[in-house]
């Protein structure tokens, strides 16, 4: 079994003009890395139009709809760090977390990210950071 968060699923100095361009990169290491099929991709964007995934903070969580459950291999987290900032409707998005959950364990890896990213002054520390294993720690090492 993969860790569900790995330096591979972490992309630093990220830009997006978009936030479908953002979403779909952040879908494409989930891919990569063996964790989702290529149509995952597609049911984070459908979920998008269902209802934004920015969550405060300058955070956004992509994630899929409920039919996007089949396209999951294992669970795992992709973070883009986007410096610059892309646009969610009328906010701010600085990182952008891609979730795959398996049998419902995104639940408990959502409710890691937003403790962690509750703070202002993490997510300012993520987007600051120059090496993918510092973001492996500062979210948890131990997903």
């Amino acid at each position: 079994m993969k860790p569900v968060l790995s330096v591979e699923n972490v992309k630093l100095n990220q830009s997006f003009t978009t936030k479908e361009e953002a979403i779909v990169a952040a879908g494409n290491v989930l891919v990569e890395n063996g964790y989702v099929k290529p149509e995952y991709v597609d049911k984070m964007l459908e979920r998008e139009k269902i209802a934004t995934t920015f969550m405060g903070n300058n955070i956004a969580i992509p994630h899929s709809t409920e039919g996007g459950t089949a396209e999951i291999i294992e669970s795992g987290i992709s973070i883009l760090i986007v410096p610059e900032g892309v646009k969610f409707g009328e906010d701010t998005v600085k990182v952008v977390f891609g979730i795959a959950g398996k049998d419902g364990s995104h639940m408990e890896i959502l409710s890691q990210i937003a403790i962690y990213c509750s703070e202002q002054e993490n997510v300012d520390k993520l987007v600051e950071i120059t090496d993918p294993q510092e973001a492996v720690n500062l979210i948890g090492g131990d997903l």
